[in-house]
């Protein structure tokens, strides 16, 4: 099966909003073992969508269709699939009467424009959207199946896992029996993580898929029959093993989650002290529901004056040896711990640039340290040539990697093949 999509609209195609419905449904797929080949982005633009309709529908098997299918006048999808096909736009009566049950449900009165939402080419087949008022339709025109679907992530993605998968499944007997099992790494890059797994001989049935998402990449591992699912825990195992130090997680979406969930009811607490990370690690942390549990506070003490007053960090050593050093970092990190007596404290003093560098202390320079009720841990990296916005994520990564093997009595401290760490 060839599976393709087409976003739709002018606010993605001019890149005023990122579309991270592509993303989602192309990760979805591989999650099921099936690739998107292609993805096309088309603005609202009458003749535009009647040439992208009829050109790809000549080469794939299914598509997707995202977007614009509103009410309003730029909302074009369901007009030009009728126009490609040559046929009327005809009124579906089930879907008018559930526009407008959902108004007077809601107690809204409902403007005569949203009765276009129940305009669908005459020989479209109705695909049921359960949270919106966007009536999704599948076509057949040329080799393809078009399914349509609304713009809205919530309605795409109920969509997508309700109906359009079953619809594939069951329209070209798509096997069901595929395992994932995904990998996430840090510190290393996508050529060097292939050149170590290159060696392995996998069995039949099982491949490798790899996704980068800085600060990290993802080994997934792909089991499809019965035979290649049997073997997946062992195939995991090696891959592991070849990768040693560079995974930090399984079947983690990032980081910070492995570290939400081994810290979450665990009865251990933890406190944040972020300057050049500017509150990232905390956020991140808090962007999972609980994390009150564990997460005691998120500090950022930005200036010298806030490291000062709130960590205690003392006016000489920054004098001696600067803001982002190995002695500041550390005194920063004991005074987040004791502040509250948390178990465990981050804290983070960097050059994220683009400027502030020297000669000694380059753009990219991140002191980072845990502390534990026994013990403090720190290292200085050099990230050298990343944007601003990468050297905070690779530096909140690295943190969260060193409470990580703390919590697991591992080393704190490990070297990544593309992170330079200064000697203390």
């Amino acid at each position: 099966m060839k599976l393709e999509m087409i976003c739709t609209g002018e606010e993605v195609l001019s890149g005023q909003i990122v579309d991270t419905n592509a993303a989602w449904f192309a990760n979805l797929m591989m999650e099921h073992g099936i690739e998107v080949q292609r993805r096309v982005t088309v603005g609202d633009r009458m003749e535009d969508l009647i040439a992208v309709f009829r050109e790809r529908s000549m080469h794939a098997d299914v598509i997707l269709v995202n977007g614009g299918l509103g009410p309003t006048s730029d909302d074009l999808s369901a007009e030009a699939m009728a126009r490609a096909k040559e046929e009327p736009l005809v009124e579906n009566p089930i879907w008018r009467q559930r526009i407008t049950d959902w108004f007077a449900r809601n107690n809204r009165p409902m403007p005569a424009n949203n009765l276009k939402q129940a305009l669908l080419p005459a020989s479209a087949i109705m695909v049921d959207n359960p949270v919106g008022t966007a009536c999704g339709f599948r076509v057949k025109l040329n080799r393809a199946w078009l399914f349509f679907t609304p713009g809205v992530p919530f309605e795409l993605k109920h969509m997508v896992q309700e109906q359009f998968l079953p619809f594939i499944r069951d329209e070209f007997a798509i096997q069901s029996d595929i395992a994932v099992e995904k990998l996430l790494t840090i510190g290393h890059g996508e050529s060097s993580l292939a050149a170590k797994l290159e060696p392995l001989s996998l069995p039949d049935g099982i491949t490798l898929g790899y996704r980068s998402s800085m600060p990290h990449i993802e080994i997934k591992i792909f089991a499809r029959g019965a035979a290649a699912i049997a073997q997946l825990a062992a195939v995991t195992a090696e891959v592991k093993q070849a990768l040693g130090t560079a995974v930090v997680a399984e079947n983690r979406q990032s980081l910070a989650e492995e570290i939400h969930q081994r810290l979450y009811q665990s009865g251990l607490s933890l406190s944040v002290a972020e300057s050049c990370t500017g509150g990232m690690i905390t956020s991140q942390l808090v962007a999972f529901p609980g994390s009150s549990s564990y997460l005691h506070q998120g500090l950022v003490t930005y200036s010298n004056e806030s490291k000062v007053r709130v960590l205690g960090v003392k006016p000489q050593t920054l004098d001696d040896y600067g803001a982002v050093s190995i002695p500041v970092v550390e005194e920063m990190v004991r005074g987040a711990r004791e502040l509250l007596g948390s178990d465990f404290a981050l804290a983070t003093s960097g050059i994220a640039g683009p400027d502030g560098g020297t000669a000694e202390k380059p753009v990219g320079t991140v002191a980072i340290a845990l502390a534990t009720r026994n013990a403090v841990y720190s290292q200085m990296i050099l990230l050298a040539g990343r944007s601003r916005e990468l050297v905070r994520s690779i530096s909140s990564a690295v943190a969260y990697d060193m409470l990580r093997r703390e919590l697991l009595n591992e080393a704190v401290i490990v070297d990544y093949s593309f992170i330079q760490r200064y000697p203390k």
